[in-house]
């Protein structure tokens, strides 16, 4: 291990270890610095794993103080990760999520229906508007992905480097691009992944 990580690196990895074992005992490794904000509404499941620099983070919108962000079992993230909830922001079981990933419910106002903000007020003004994102089990996020409110990822499916993922995407699917788009399927009969054909043509 110390032929691995470096003398520094190693003393890096044993604080990071005893950080974890003092504050989040069900974790795997938590690595130092790590920001929480707001702890008791956030739920970290069995053997999370993380790199350095994460940020987690809990605001009650709607004033109410339950549980806005839920991290399943052995989730892995890597570095300068940043989410940050506000109604629910939910992560399935085995979801592995690629470094400087930003994942939100949250927007500074509100920009469609009615009674829209104005563009000539300050944003720090506006009203936090939230719409929950849901990422299922076995999900695979990539490098860069921006992952904005009101989205569902389904089961299974993989998030290309720097997607803005602005649509929910089906299970066992691949999406790559900005704005997010569907790209290949898997194919459950033939075990294969397929190229996908949107049925809006």
């Amino acid at each position: 291990m110390l032929k691995r990580y470096g003398f520094f690196g190693f003393i890096r990895l044993i604080v990071s270890l005893l950080y974890t074992k003092l504050f989040f005992r069900n974790a795997r490794l938590i690595r130092v610095p790590f920001d929480i904000r707001n702890r008791k509404l956030i739920k970290i499941g069995r053997e999370f794993t993380s790199g350095f620099n994460c940020r987690l983070e809990a605001h009650p919108v709607d004033g109410i103080n339950s549980l806005k962000l839920i991290i399943g079992e052995q989730v892995e993230m890597n570095d300068y990760v940043h989410i940050a909830a506000g109604e629910l922001v939910q992560l399935g079981n085995n979801v592995l999520i690629a470094s400087r990933v930003f994942i939100t419910d949250l927007n500074h106002g509100n920009y469609g229906g009615e009674n829209p903000d104005s563009p000539f007020s300050k944003p720090n003004d506006r009203k936090l508007s939230t719409s929950p994102v849901i990422i299922g089990d076995n999900v695979w996020i990539g490098e860069n992905v921006c992952i904005l409110p009101g989205v569902n990822i389904g089961a299974g499916s993989v998030i290309g480097a720097s997607s803005v993922v602005n649509k929910s995407i089906p299970e066992n699917c691949i999406a790559v691009g900005n704005p997010v788009r569907i790209v290949k399927k898997y194919n459950t009969d033939l075990l294969i992944w397929e190229k996908y054909i949107s049925d809006n043509k």
